[in-house]
């Protein structure tokens, strides 16, 4: 039997909650793995291998190459990537046995540079890029989010339509991952008031032993969970369906047969201008224009 949270007794012989269980970091990485195996033999079995959709028509005027991620987006995602990569391996290797020294540091610092890289990326997302394709909820986002699992779990139902910028599945991945990783974030920042750094002063007594439990209940459940997020985003970067997607973070552009093939551009208009909300403000649709080239 697994369990998922470790206790002791407190000096006062108190029952108190201090983390979550180590055994759940292995039901992480099993459970990512086992993911792997199952969508890989899922994705054969439906016959999607080999397969390609037929690309729909595009207006006139649309490039040979179209900017997806501008090169501030791009610093800001590989930045986030060797930072989460860090704090995954300085948590989590010395629990599974392999310890080395400064861990505690390291793993600290890593965080700090999250938490800067994310505030950036907030700012950029709302002042500088189309902040509101991703984070829109109308009816079309639940349509096609009813069309995407549906197709996923019902042989021979249609493809869902075309999507804009951000097809649902990006967009509940951003969704949880953002939700993982502010608990993650926040948990670290009252956890690190508890330690020597150069930002607080320390004071492991702050909180009650039941409140510190619960904080590190809460930033060991995120961190496990982002053991399997960051595991299966990488999966599907590697994947050769998805190669593109990955392509384009490295060179911020898509070409225009997988612009043609994946997106409706009526929803994800390109116009070779800077990205700009839709008219009548940033709520009205999901439909956004994007620059032919970075800058």
């Amino acid at each position: 039997m697994i369990d998922l949270f470790r206790r002791t007794q407190n000096p006062w012989g108190q029952d108190v909650l201090i983390g979550v269980s180590w055994d759940l970091v292995w039901v992480a990485i099993i459970g990512a793995v086992v993911f792997f195996v199952a969508h890989a033999l899922w994705y054969r079995a439906r016959g999607f291998a080999g397969e390609h959709e037929e690309a729909g028509a595009l207006p006139p005027g649309v490039p040979e190459h179209i900017q997806r991620h501008s090169l501030a987006a791009r610093l800001f995602h590989w930045i986030m990537s060797v930072a989460m990569l860090t704090l995954l391996f300085s948590a989590f290797v010395p629990i599974l046995g392999l310890e080395f020294q400064g861990w505690v540091t390291i793993h600290w610092i890593a965080g700090i540079a999250l938490i800067v890289a994310v505030l950036y990326h907030i700012v950029h997302a709302i002042g500088w890029q189309d902040f509101w394709s991703m984070m829109s909820f109308g009816p079309a986002f639940f349509k096609e989010g009813i069309q995407t699992l549906k197709h996923v779990l019902v042989p021979g139902s249609p493809e869902p339509e075309r999507a804009g910028k951000y097809p649902f599945d990006h967009k509940m991945y951003h969704h949880i991952i953002v939700l993982v990783g502010f608990a993650a974030m926040i948990t670290g920042v009252m956890m690190m008031i508890r330690i020597d750094q150069p930002f607080f002063t320390r004071d492991p007594y702050y909180l009650s032993d039941a409140a510190v439990g619960i904080v590190f209940a809460i930033h060991g459940l995120a961190g496990v969970s982002l053991i399997l997020l960051i595991a299966t985003h990488i999966y599907f970067a590697l994947r050769p369906e998805k190669r593109w997607i990955t392509w384009s973070m490295v060179r911020g552009w898509i070409d225009r047969e997988h612009y043609a093939e994946h997106f409706d551009p009526s929803k994800w208009v390109v116009t070779g201008q800077r990205e700009s909300a839709p008219a009548g403000g940033a709520l009205a649709g999901s439909a956004v224009s994007a620059p032919v080239e970075d800058e």
